[in-house]
């Protein structure tokens, strides 16, 4: 298995029904970890064009392309996305509205303004069309686990002596599951575009139906938060809703994102490094267990488990 070479974009916009007869300036945009994309400039409009590639679902990676366009188009329902303008379901690649904004970074989601502009970004999409599947994080790691095993890929060591302690967290937080809601799933500071002081958000490679308090987790661990900065994520999201057992709901799935995802790079790492890649995979895959560990390891983490789970702290 390995991830297709970048396509010859020329091929692709030759199907474009919007740029027929029209004069065209591809560019590739970097940065990207799975899919080829491309900015698109012509008579004097800019657009992105974004080609799926299948192996990368069929690695357990990301959603399916046909779901992964459908949720792109229901993202954009809701305001959150950007809006699409042509699928090509055959290549597959989808052709959407260029977002004119600034990409952001850590240090700019974890800015007190910022973190109250991602809360909204997220009740925006959260409060828009279900996906078109749902999407459990121990499931994934389940998935991206067996993956490891059938093709004899290398994780951290010590990554299946913990197997006990995720389980523990997994049985607390089904204690109190709370509703569904379509969620991004992988909110990497990048994947948010601040536009005229608007917060969008983009790249629905693992979007599927889910608990929002791991999509506030997820944002907590990709942009490295501290338990305070977990908190304020949380009260701006939940606002008059926001309790001990919420708070502590969202950092625990912080933890299960830095569990899960250290799979996901493993699982690139040893199966779809694209050829000429500098990009270190197993590097991160380290990176996000030592973050994981960090955490399975502190002493506060069963106080943190009974509050997720309603039960009162031990005198």
């Amino acid at each position: 298995m390995r991830m297709a070479d970048r396509p010859e974009v020329d091929d692709v916009l030759r199907r474009v029904s919007l740029f027929a007869g029209r004069a065209v300036r591809a560019t590739p945009i970097d940065g990207g970890l799975s899919h080829h994309i491309w900015r698109i400039d012509t008579g004097g409009r800019s657009y992105l064009l974004r080609v799926l590639d299948p192996a990368v679902s069929a690695a357990g990676l990301g959603i399916p392309p046909e779901q992964e366009i459908d949720n792109t188009s229901r993202a954009a329902d809701s305001g959150a996305g950007a809006r699409v303008i042509e699928v090509l379901p055959e290549v597959p690649a989808l052709v959407l509205e260029f977002l004119p904004g600034r990409t952001l970074h850590a240090t700019d989601v974890r800015d007190p303004a910022g973190i109250k502009r991602i809360a909204a970004a997220c009740r925006r999409l959260h409060a828009g069309p279900a996906f078109a599947n749902d999407f459990d994080i121990l499931a994934k790691r389940r998935e991206l686990l067996d993956v490891c095993v059938r093709h004899g890929l290398r994780v951290p060591d010590g990554y299946h002596e913990r197997q006990s302690i995720v389980d523990l967290i997994a049985t607390n937080l089904s204690l109190w599951p709370l509703r569904a809601r379509p969620c991004h799933n992988d909110l990497l500071p990048e994947n948010f575009i601040d536009l005229a002081g608007e917060v969008r958000i983009i790249d629905y490679q693992l979007s599927g139906n889910n608990d929002p308090a791991f999509e506030l987790g997820d944002i907590a661990a990709e942009a490295d938060f501290d338990p305070d900065q977990t908190a304020a994520l949380a009260a701006a999201y939940f606002g008059t809703e926001t309790v001990s057992a919420l708070i502590a709901r969202v950092r625990l799935n912080l933890i299960l994102s830095n569990v899960t995802w250290t799979l996901w790079f493993s699982v690139h790492h040893g199966l779809l490094r694209a050829p000429g890649s500098t990009f270190d995979y197993w590097n991160e895959a380290a990176d996000k267990w030592a973050r994981a560990t960090s955490d399975l390891d502190a002493p506060d983490l069963g106080r943190l488990i009974d509050t997720a789970a309603g039960r009162p702290a031990n005198p």
